[in-house]
């Protein structure tokens, strides 16, 4: 059974920083990609950052340089470290396997807020 559990989100302030952590199934986290996703209200999900089974990263252009994605591979966890948050960051952040496949089972997310 695929289970996700994300942690570590909250409400910061524009340029604060949290660690967000997620903890994965042994079955979903021997995929070669983990990734790191989020949902604001309105909006389809987006892919913010992947990283191999290896450490090879990728980013999308709006979070690189502030975000950091990482994995512990012996804890099957996976973490993304999000630095000089912006308002417009604010959404539900998700981890899963990439790429997510349409009828792909999703955690509870943890909420990030980032006021002004």
């Amino acid at each position: 059974q695929v289970q996700l559990v994300e942690s570590g989100g909250g409400l910061v302030q524009a340029g604060g920083s949290l660690r967000l952590s997620c903890a994965a199934s042994v079955s979903i986290f021997s995929t070669n990609f983990m990734a790191w996703y989020r949902q604001s209200p309105g909006k389809q999900r987006e892919l913010v950052a992947r990283i191999t089974r290896g450490g090879m990263t990728n980013y999308a252009n709006s979070v690189k340089g502030r975000f950091t994605i990482s994995r512990d591979n012996a804890k099957n966890t996976v973490y993304l470290q999000v630095n000089s948050l912006k308002p417009e960051d604010t959404a539900v952040y998700y981890c899963n396997i990439w790429p997510a496949a349409s009828d792909t089972s999703w955690g509870q997310g943890t909420q990030v807020t980032v006021s002004s």
